[in-house]
């Protein structure tokens, strides 16, 4: 198992207007290093965290699904990211896992944030998604999915990677910052968020501060309150070291999700 380089973009996405996004993101694609085998963008990256499914919507064949595979295979890294998409009358806040091989693999957020009425317009996943990449292996989750640990537990160390996109508004950025922290303790695995920054169109104000975090708990990396671009690589020795030392993922507790 080899190190893993990522890079982490940080974004002021343009409300509702999909096709300004996706030209912010190929300008900000040209601050990816070569190095890198995953981009990761915010949760509906193309949009902002609007609720206006039925006019924004696409489908599985739609345009910004098509170019998250045409830029994986261009800049011959893995995606990841969400939209928002209508599949058998139902809208979805979608995750995408795009590979440059042409693997695409979705999960949909589970945890809809009911505070803004994401609930009464989204359907909700109801399945969990694990991938991989250069043989570390990845769980991919959703903004409000952050503070339900039970469904990001690691249990059995199923993943190395666990990953948050999000719009994480400033008022509650503490929450955002600490609970990457602890989840990254609770599971022994790397964790990133990646969060957008701007202000979106009902006026919420955001700031950013996407990070990578160790097993230990320990910041590699965090973004401040603007648009930039974080690359960092993960040690994957450090990792299983760390998990053979202090084996605690041993003795968790097992549980079935309903």
């Amino acid at each position: 198992m080899q190190d893993l380089t990522l890079s982490l973009v940080q974004a002021d996405l343009i409300w509702e207007n999909p096709a300004a996004n996706r030209e912010k993101f190929e300008t900000l694609f040209t601050n990816i290093p070569e190095q890198s085998r995953l981009i990761i963008l915010p949760e509906m990256f193309s949009t902002g965290f609007s609720m206006q499914a039925e006019a924004l919507a696409e489908t599985e064949s739609g345009t910004t699904r098509q170019w998250l595979s045409e830029k994986s295979v261009q800049l011959n890294k893995a995606l990841c990211t969400s939209l928002i998409i209508q599949e058998n009358a139902r809208y979805y806040n979608r995750l995408y896992f795009v590979k440059p091989n042409g693997s695409i693999r979705h999960y949909d957020k589970r945890h809809l944030f009911r505070m803004a009425g994401e609930d009464r317009i989204y359907s909700a996943g109801s399945s969990l998604l694990t991938t991989s990449l250069d043989d570390w292996k990845i769980r991919p989750l959703i903004c409000y999915d952050l503070r339900f640990p039970v469904w990001s537990r690691n249990t059995g160390l199923e993943f190395d990677l666990l990953i948050y996109i999000a719009n994480w508004p400033e008022r509650r950025i503490l929450h955002w910052q600490q609970l990457l922290i602890a989840r990254a303790i609770e599971n022994q695995c790397y964790v990133v968020g990646v969060n957008r920054t701007g202000i979106d169109g009902t006026g919420i104000h955001y700031t950013g501060s996407s990070m990578a975090v160790d097993p230990l708990g320990r910041v590699l990396a965090q973004a401040g309150a603007n648009e930039e671009v974080l690359t960092v690589r993960l040690n994957a020795e450090m990792m299983l070291d760390y998990r053979q030392k202090f084996p605690a993922w041993q003795d968790a507790d097992r549980f079935t999700v309903l």
